[in-house]
């Protein structure tokens, strides 16, 4: 049975294979902590494709955030429905948009780059729509803080491979995968867009592409599941 530290030393090897594969990225906060937070909603169970597609119609039809959060529920469910579920969506986005400005002053979350992580995590999930995968990469993309999210790409290759467990669900991976890795947002923010990059090519979910795999040796999945059978 593999020891915390067996796994840490394989979620560093996942890490400089997947780095080697996909390349590393510098890390350069977005600058729209606004759009990154209401287009994470968007993105919920939906493409990159249509999450962009309704972030568009929405501010084409709306123009401000204040004209959202005043929009009829009814025209933005319509104006969002690239993403899925549009109809829960849009109560979320109208009420997370009331609450920031009622309380802000402004549509603006600035201000959580100089709280502590784990208040502005808190404040974020409090947030309707805002689950712990919106609130982490918010704070990672835009802050450049030491969190990572957790996506299901991410989830079904840490799976796979070993690092967390079979009943291990994606809301508690964040904090299995935290306490595996270095605490460092560079190094976070890389292993999140490697392993996406690997879930979306090769360790896709109906059919992974096991044979060009840079994992094979160290991934579970592949041991019990395909390794020496033709």
């Amino acid at each position: 049975m593999m020891t915390q530290t067996d796994v840490r030393a394989k979620a560093l090897e996942v890490y400089h294979l997947l780095t080697e594969r996909y390349g590393e990225r510098p890390l350069k906060p977005r600058r729209q902590p606004m759009h990154e937070l209401i287009s994470t909603i968007l993105s919920q169970r939906t493409t990159n494709a249509n999450e962009a597609l309704a972030y568009q119609r929405m501010w084409d039809r709306f123009g401000s955030w204040e004209a959202i959060r005043d929009a009829d529920v009814n025209e933005l469910t319509e104006a969002i429905a690239p993403s899925n579920y549009p109809e829960t969506k849009a109560p979320h986005i109208k009420e997370t948009l009331r609450r920031i400005i009622e309380e802000r002053g402004e549509a603006n979350i600035d201000f959580l780059a100089d709280l502590p992580l784990d208040q502005a995590m808190t404040w974020l999930m409090s947030l309707p729509g805002v689950g712990v995968k919106t609130a982490s990469l918010v704070m990672l993309f835009c802050f450049s803080k030491p969190i990572m999210p957790v996506d299901t790409h991410v989830h079904r290759v840490s799976q796979r491979v070993g690092l967390i467990g079979a009943k291990v669900g994606t809301e508690a991976a964040h904090h299995v995968l935290l306490d595996l890795l270095p605490n460092e947002p560079y190094f976070l923010y890389n292993f999140h867009v490697a392993n996406l990059k690997h879930g979306q090519q090769l360790c896709i979910w109906a059919n992974p592409n096991c044979a060009p795999c840079p994992l094979k040796h160290l991934c579970d999945w592949y041991q019990a599941s395909r390794a020496g059978k033709s």
